[in-house]
């Protein structure tokens, strides 16, 4: 049977396309819902809103599905295209060169960035962002996750993270959430791929103020800079600009605690969250 055509007339997606080749799939096997919710574990109604599209399902659902129909990882990477679509599209120029850099060196203004965030914290930094409804949130948690194999790819790209003091002293809702997220950034910081640091308020004033910065370095040499606030974002590729930021990075890294220190300042934190919330 050939891939079903779109009579919509909007332009196709890879979120559409995904759901399109899931249904194809299943009608050309001959499985009900039922027997292939049966193979996969996976509830019906689920296994039937991904094939309508209003779900956009998990890396997980996506390789039991792939097994199933021995696709090898056809639908897993369809799905990787998907995750674009829920992307603001300010971002999608950002998330190419991203997936391109060989390092990224951040600096985190306010919030644990989105390459170290758990799943509970970024499903509470992302509620607090924005109204939008439980099964755009689930996918919008799903989508920054996945951006998160960047940091395992194998040949170790170089990362590294400076945390404002301000990241550690405000904390999700839930204490158990945050003793998690803090347990992570510790674990994290401990591959050889990863440095993190921690810029102490006694720090004072500096030239990021306000502001979150990402630099990528790409093949060739280019560096690009992407800022951000709570409201825009603003990728930067010419040469200049980009290179005074480089340098205010660099005036704010020299300021900010050694690598072994920023640990120890972690530890700390967890611990005197521990000892706040000694059920949890």
């Amino acid at each position: 049977m050939p891939a079903r055509k779109s009579t919509s007339g909007r332009k196709p997606s890879a979120r559409r396309t995904l759901a399109e080749e899931l249904a194809r799939l299943r009608e050309e096997s001959g499985r009900s819902l039922s027997e292939l919710a049966e193979e996969t574990t996976y509830d019906r109604a689920y296994l039937h809103k991904l094939e309508k599209g209003d779900r956009l399902g998990s890396p997980e659902v996506m390789q039991a599905l792939d097994q199933v129909y021995g696709t090898d990882k056809h639908l897993s990477l369809l799905w990787e295209l998907a995750t674009e679509d829920v992307i603001a599209d300010k971002y999608k120029r950002f998330m190419a060169l991203e997936s391109e850099a060989t390092s990224r060196y951040e600096f985190s203004v306010s919030t644990v960035p989105g390459l170290l965030q758990t799943e509970d914290y970024a499903r509470e930094v992302l509620r607090a962002a924005s109204s939008r409804g439980l099964e755009e949130l689930e996918e919008q948690v799903v989508a920054r996750l996945a951006r998160q194999e960047w940091l395992f790819r194998e040949d170790l790209p170089v990362y590294r993270a400076i945390l404002d003091e301000a990241v550690l002293m405000r904390a999700p809702k839930g204490p158990k959430a945050w003793q998690a997220q803090l347990t992570h950034l510790l674990d994290v910081a401990a591959m050889p791929n990863v440095t993190l640091q921690v810029l102490p308020f006694s720090a004072g004033l500096h030239g990021l103020v306000g502001t979150s910065l990402t630099l990528l370095w790409l093949p060739g040499g280019k560096t690009v800079a992407y800022t951000e606030d709570a409201f825009a974002g603003e990728l930067t590729e010419y040469p200049e600009p980009v290179e005074r930021m480089r340098l205010v990075y660099d005036l704010v890294r020299d300021d900010a605690l050694s690598p072994r220190e920023s640990v120890a300042f972690v530890k700390q934190v967890a611990e005197d969250s521990l000892r706040c919330n000694p059920s949890e």
